[in-house]
């Protein structure tokens, strides 16, 4: 596969967002077929492996760590604190806390590195700026954690651009994640172009729309209770229902570039810049095959053009998260949000 720059790295131009193995989309992967897509991905020339301490409440990390560990040479490996799961009442029941203390981000890390079963993570993000805490002092830690040799850089996942020029003044950040597709488009407003001028890497998160812009789009109403796109405001059925309208022109353009719909959407990002890097997350080695082959597709000028035409999160109905979650995160919000 093409390589990109990914801060001090040369790594795959499409990774494999370690998500969906155990967390959020539905029931987890046993533990044999997360094997084999974690595999997969890596014989197919994926070297860029990203997870949290969140997913699976530090199931992801055990499952990347058993399955990748004696490949470790191989690939980049991103992780995530700062966002994790806690027992707060002595039940067992874990619930999603953002703690950004410096405390907590070097306790998150040394059990990191044990889940992953190694002795030093490549790239590691703050999940979630937690507004009780200066971003100084998340970085601060982490920047500690570069210098004892715990990781190698860090990352900031959904923040906006003034907040990525503060940390950045703190310590060199290598790589900002947010979601960035064709019908999420928050990242345009400011935070790209701050990357380009800080030369921090932008990786993006649910490139095909958590589902949406591929050849089986998912049935809201069937969606598992657990689903967190339940919680979001675009997969409500009514607001789904006119989503969903816009899915035909995109699929006509697809087969106009001659690729599936998720190849056209993870082109286009391809195609906007040298400095972007998607990760998906998949459940089965097909898809997977899939989403490899679009690092190779060339998509013409017509047809980029015409993406905006067809699919943009102005034509798309409802916000990408729900009130509670967008009070979570630091990303510029479009003027409908």
């Amino acid at each position: 596969m093409k390589t990109r720059r990914l801060g001090p790295f040369e790594t795959s131009a499409l990774g494999l967002g370690c998500m969906n193995i155990c967390h959020a989309y539905g029931p987890p992967l046993s533990e044999a077929q997360a094997e084999r897509v974690l595999l997969a991905a890596l014989d197919a020339g994926i070297t860029h492996f990203d997870t949290a301490a969140l997913y699976g409440f530090g199931m992801s990390e055990t499952l990347v760590g058993r399955f990748l560990s004696a490949q470790r040479s191989r690939f980049l490996l991103a992780s995530k604190c700062g966002m994790t799961g806690v027992d707060v009442d002595g039940s067992g029941r874990k619930v999603r806390v953002i703690d950004g203390r410096p405390e907590t981000i070097r306790a998150t890390c040394e059990e990191a590195l044990q889940r992953l079963r190694t002795e030093v993570i490549d790239l590691y993000y703050l999940h979630r700026w937690d507004r009780t805490v200066p971003i100084e002092d998340s970085v601060g830690a982490l920047a500690d954690l570069v210098r004892a040799g715990k990781i190698r850089a860090i990352g900031l996942s959904e923040v906006s651009a003034a907040t990525l020029r503060r940390a950045h003044a703190v310590h060199p950040i290598a790589a900002l994640q947010t979601e960035y597709s064709p019908w999420t488009r928050n990242a345009e407003i400011a935070v790209l172009d701050a990357c380009a001028e800080l030369g921090v890497a932008f990786v993006a998160f649910s490139p095909v729309a958590r589902g949406f812009l591929t050849d089986a789009p998912p049935v809201a109403s069937a969606l598992d209770p657990k689903d967190i796109r339940r919680s979001m405001p675009r997969f409500e059925p009514a607001n789904y229902e006119r989503n969903l309208a816009l899915l035909p022109a995109w699929k006509a353009l697809a087969a106009r570039a001659g690729c599936t719909t998720a190849q056209l959407s993870l082109a286009w990002l391809l195609h906007r810049r040298d400095d972007i890097l998607p990760i998906f997350g998949t459940t089965d080695e097909a898809h997977l095959r899939e989403n490899v082959a679009a690092a190779d597709i060339t998509l013409s000028a017509q047809i980029l053009a015409e993406v905006d035409a067809v699919m943009h999160d102005r034509l798309v109905i409802g916000n990408r998260y729900n009130p509670q979650a967008a009070s979570e995160v630091d990303t510029e919000a479009l003027a409908v949000e």
